[in-house]
């Protein structure tokens, strides 16, 4: 019995290699990183990629005769980029688990063409994380009661401190939108979807990271979530269609809360910059304080965000113009196939072409046979009765 040949591996540090062994030499980065917890001299250095930086401890005052609890919240500062880099080595290894054990699996199953495996890749990598942050985000808003009260978003602006799940969650969402430009790279994303794709990460990044410098963090929040729950309704759908074509409800649910969403961020970011923040007390700018509230930047992050709710509409309304014209167009052929204008004059539904023109002449033979039956038998009684 002879061996099998094996496949030649690319040369090192070649493209293929790096694209094939990606996750492995990340996940070799991020062990030197933790490595460096177990030495007392790169400990301090170690820890200021893995942990959250910026610790201020403060004491909350209580009805009881009890001493003050102390309750630690978190700034943000320069360290901040060092664990974002970290945490962006996670996300990677992360992609390229789900990748592998999850949708290569479902993709072998399924069979689809180039372009549905990449839409369908990028569809599951996206769900995923939609869905994390999605129930993630519900949890800090439930616990910090940033819905119940409206005027929570603007009264004691600045904000510079943050409770630890919400520093968390920012500099995570950071990480996972950095990591997503390297993944065009590692994933072989075709060159027609880079531009699509480097659209809206480039905007996550721009939204996020300008309300965490900011001090914008809780209206951040109540945008986010609610985007996140459209698109993971969109991109499950997007997998449900891919696995089977009928299954197109999802869409429609989609497009009535892809419209409400867009209608609730310029309502609460209007009432948030334009009625809330231009009444508080504390105006002026100052960097070591922390306080952007001036004219100047709440119309600059105002206008950012209506531009950004403008073109995302009018990406969504010329997809719907499209999906309506290839409809009618498919329903328009369905009719022309169907219409007996259509067909030539000596050849109708039941002439000599054609599935129905066989199906027409076996049923003439059978009337044919059952004539000169009922005419035997006719016959044959007429006699009898003679």
């Amino acid at each position: 019995m002879g061996f099998r040949k094996k496949s030649k591996s690319p040369p090192v540090l070649s493209h293929e290699f790096v694209i094939q062994n990606h996750a492995d030499m990340v996940s070799c980065v991020a062990m030197i990183v933790l490595l460096g917890l177990m030495f007392e001299v790169t400990a301090k250095y170690a820890i200021m990629f893995i942990t959250v930086q910026y610790n201020v401890t403060q004491t909350l005052d209580t009805d009881a005769e009890d001493k003050p609890e102390p309750f630690s919240y978190y700034k943000y500062g320069p360290k901040d980029m060092a664990t974002v880099f970290f945490y962006l080595l996670i996300a990677i290894i992360l992609h390229a688990l789900i990748q592998e054990y999850v949708l290569d699996k479902i993709n072998r199953r399924l069979h689809l063409s180039k372009t549905k495996h990449s839409k369908f890749n990028e569809s599951g990598q996206l769900a995923t994380f939609y869905s994390f942050s999605f129930i993630w985000g519900c949890s800090i808003l439930t616990n910090e009661e940033f819905v119940t009260n409206p005027t929570f978003l603007w009264e004691g602006y600045p904000h510079i401190h943050m409770a630890f799940q919400v520093k968390f969650f920012y500099i995570c969402q950071i990480a996972y939108w950095f990591h997503a430009l390297p993944e065009l790279y590692f994933q072989k994303v075709r060159k027609e979807d880079i531009p699509r794709q480097l659209y809206y990460i480039c905007l996550y990044i721009f939204h996020i990271t300008g309300a965490y410098v900011l001090n914008l963090h809780r209206l951040g929040l109540v945008l986010l979530v609610p985007h996140y729950l459209v698109e993971l309704l969109f991109h499950a759908s997007r997998l449900f269609y891919f696995s089977d074509e009928n299954k197109q409800k999802g869409f429609t649910l989609w497009a009535l809360l892809f419209v409400i969403t867009r209608l609730l961020t310029l309502t609460v970011s209007v009432l948030t910059f334009g009625f809330g923040l231009s009444r508080t007390d504390n105006q002026g700018f100052s960097l070591a304080e922390g306080n952007f509230n001036v004219l100047t930047v709440r119309m600059t992050c105002l206008s950012a965000i209506c531009l950004t709710q403008a073109w995302m509409m009018w990406k969504f309304i010329n997809f719907q113009l499209k999906k309506w014209r290839e409809q009618s167009q498919i329903q328009a052929s369905k009719k022309k196939a169907v219409s007996p204008k259509s067909r030539p004059k000596n050849q109708n539904l039941y002439g000599s072409g054609g599935r129905k023109g066989t199906e027409a002449r076996r049923e003439k033979k059978l009337t044919k046979t059952k004539l000169s039956v009922n005419i035997t038998t006719y016959t044959r009684w007429t006699d009898f009765k003679s």
